[in-house]
């Protein structure tokens, strides 16, 4: 066993071998390190830059969870040089105000320089810099990039800053800590518990010998955007993406210019998993997206992917570590098994997002609690392709023919429901032509039609039929006959069920460290699937009166479109944070243990940061949620790509005069841009106050027709 004794004579030995400080057997091991730091920053510091910028946005938010705002251009920040000529690699969040105006300052060089932003990597959230007027002659500072594979845990890293140096002789600041993980946030990062914060965001993590490991940023496992990861500052949970990789793709970004910037986009597959478990299922895929890299490679549904890249994988989270890395325009290899062979596709390149499909239309809501075979509808879309091919309310869809199959496939027989028709036709892009079976109402025949499926409209329905039920929840489709045992069983009298408790109940979770309100209508009926309202209360609207107005408002609506609203409190004096998501999802899976709760209408509501609590679970919890309703509230940085097995739409709400109405805006463009169904209420004459229905603003109603609408196809 080696004591902190024979450490001790070691120690000077392995210092002088790393960084070349001379030191006697004296010194102590605080001395030793000082010096061996010391040593380090100075070897990089002529590559850490000081970044001021100025103008753009005032406030962004934070990414630190609802209501969380970050003040930005009020001070400098960090980058590090990546060439001899001028380009400097810094992080997103440093620009995530979009500045005016940006100015670095050099080591070695007595004036400022301009600086233009030409490319942008948006899957590690690097920004690239590059300084114009260079004087002549100068060669900048370059440094040693340290080899992935030489990064190991527990080895010293030291975060460099150069924020708060007054003069650029004088060293960056620094924060000492370990590299406690590698290969995070899906494969792209370092992590390391030195202190990291806006104060060396864009700054190098070092080693001792003064090599980068990589670069400073706020990074998160679930959320994307420039401020994601915030959160964590100062945590002992900080992230470097590798210098290493970097340099692999600085050629690609290098070709920027400030009127055309190169953006570098995560590589995009384009399949979804048959399971959303992440860590325990096979990686077995769902769907292919139409037009995507895995459809042009020829990859199909039920393929078991066996090897990526050559390593055997057994999960999804494995293949997500390898992908997670790779850029549009990457290549990568794949074995998968189908049909018990073995295929190997040895070159796939990868695309990205954009080419993702909207949400495919067929224009019909279904019947729900309907226990029999098929889907029946409940309404008709007026012009849409169901409008077009003539179905009607009362008649029920049987089969569906999936487009592209090879000849003679049999057409799918809907034995699911809704559930399973829904399924079938995310996966089949707008635009496409398919075939329904369907069995008329009017006259009890059986006839196929082909149709063009349509984008899902932003629009929601001006009157719905109130039969949305067949009051059949609790049935089973194709119950046994019963034997002698289940015969006896049924012959003996059963005791009454306990009727459900209605009205406003009050509620604590298992712990008891958390309390929430359930609404539940005086006519609740548990043969019938209920839609859940999640009520995320803004700022000062906590307490049991709150709740109570709020449901006054909302109570009619629940008794005529069989709604439940669950209200979560936070006590927190700023709002809602992140952490409280696990108790608010608790709520609901309560609730929903209790009541009869349909899974397609579960929709998160909320005004201010209670909107912007419900936009942060709505991408989380996007297995659960399917709808996202905000008054006022805008997005953070937790925007994520739309996935075809897990719908997720959106109800923004907005007053003509509040002033977070731009902030909507950009909100409704930026859920568009990744082809989410939005639709965006503007109401002229309020301002920062929630729709309570006073006459002449319709609001209220139309978001309750869009809850009752949220099970379309």
């Amino acid at each position: 066993m080696r004591t902190a004794a024979s450490t001790l004579w070691i120690l000077p030995t392995l210092v002088v071998l790393l960084t070349g400080v001379s030191v006697s057997r004296g010194d102590d091991l605080d001395a030793l390190q000082e010096k061996a730091v010391k040593d380090a920053v100075r070897r990089v510091a002529p590559s850490v830059v000081k970044i001021e910028t100025s103008g753009g946005t005032e406030v962004v938010k934070s990414g630190r969870g609802p209501g969380a705002v970050l003040r930005k251009g009020t001070g400098p920040t960090t980058g590090v040089l990546v060439s001899t000529d001028g380009y400097i690699i810094s992080s997103a969040f440093n620009f995530a105000n979009k500045p005016t105006s940006i100015l670095v300052s050099i080591p070695g060089l007595k004036e400022r320089l301009v600086a233009r932003v030409v490319a942008q990597d948006m899957t590690r959230m690097l920004t690239l810099l590059r300084v114009s007027e260079l004087p002549a002659g100068t060669r900048l500072n370059v440094p040693v990039a340290v080899p992935r594979k030489e990064v190991v845990i527990g080895m010293t890293a030291i975060a460099v800053g150069r924020t708060l140096a007054t003069e650029m002789e004088d060293l960056p600041s620094v924060s000492v800590g370990i590299v406690s993980a590698v290969d995070r946030i899906w494969g792209k990062a370092i992590q390391t518990d030195a202190k990291v914060s806006p104060v060396n965001y864009g700054g190098p993590l070092i080693d001792l010998q003064g090599r980068v490991l990589g670069i400073l940023v706020p990074a998160s496992p679930q959320a994307e955007g420039e401020t994601a990861g915030f959160e964590w500052y100062d945590s002992g949970i900080g992230f470097a993406m590798p210098l290493e990789d970097v340099f692999a793709v600085l050629p690609r970004m290098v070709k920027g210019t400030e009127k055309e910037p190169v953006t570098l986009k995560r590589g995009f597959l384009g399949i979804t998993w048959r399971s959303t478990d992440m860590y325990e299922a096979l990686p077995i895929i769902g769907t292919v997206m139409p037009g995507s890299a895995a459809e042009k490679a020829g990859l199909k549904s039920g393929d078991q992917v066996i090897e990526v890249e050559g390593k055997p994988v057994i999960n999804t989270g494995q293949v997500q570590h390898v992908l997670g890395r790779r850029y549009e325009g990457d290549f990568i290899s794949l074995k998968v098994l189908r049909d018990k062979k073995e295929i190997e596709l040895p070159r796939i390149e990868l695309g990205n997002a954009d080419t993702a499909y909207p949400e495919p239309f067929l224009g019909i809501l279904p019947i729900r609690d309907d226990p029999d075979p098929g889907v029946e509808i409940r309404f008709v879309y007026p012009g849409s392709p169901a409008d077009k091919v003539g179905l009607k309310p009362g008649d029920r869809i049987l089969k569906v023919g999936i487009p592209l199959a090879p000849p003679g496939t049999p057409m799918v027989t809907i034995q699911r429901g809704r559930e399973q028709l829904h399924n079938v036709l995310a996966a089949i892009p707008p635009g496409i032509e398919m075939s329904l079976e369907v069995k008329r109402k009017a006259n009890d025949k059986t006839e196929t039609v082909k149709l063009k499926l349509d984008t899902m409209p932003d629009r929601v329905p001006a009157k719905l039929p109130e039969n949305s039920t067949a009051r059949k929840a609790l049935v089973r489709p194709g119950p046994k006959a019963p034997d002698k045992k289940d015969k006896d069983k049924e012959d003996k009298p059963k005791a009454p069920a306990a009727k459900p408790e209605t009205g406003l109940l009050k509620r604590t979770s298992p712990a008891a460290d958390n309390t929430y309100w359930v609404y539940v209508p005086d006519n609740y009926d548990p043969n019938i699937s209920y839609g859940l309202l999640l009520w995320l209360h803004p700022l000062g609207k906590n307490k049991e009166k709150d709740f109570d107005d709020f449901t006054n408002t909302w109570a009619n609506f629940c008794e005529d479109n069989h709604l439940i609203i669950v209200c979560p409190q936070s006590d927190n004096p700023r709002g809602w944070t992140p952490g409280e998501a696990d108790f608010v999802v608790e709520a609901v899976r309560m609730v929903a243990s209790t009541y009869t709760i349909d899974q397609q209408r579960i929709v998160a509501h909320g005004m201010g940061v209670g909107g912007e609590m419900a936009l942060y679970l709505g991408f989380k919890e996007r297995s659960l949620i399917r709808g996202v309703a905000t008054v006022g509230s805008a997005l953070g940085s937790n925007l994520r790509e739309r996935q075809i097995n897990q719908p997720l739409s959106f109800y923004l709400v907005v007053g003509g005069k509040d002033p977070v109405k731009p902030a909507v805006v950009q909100t409704r463009e930026r859920l568009q841009q990744l082809k989410y169904s939005v639709i965006l209420s503007e109401i002229a004459n309020n301002g920062h106050e929630y729709i309570d229905g006073r006459a002449g603003i319709p609001t209220l109603e139309e978001l309750v027709r869009w809850i009752d609408s949220l099970d379309r196809m």
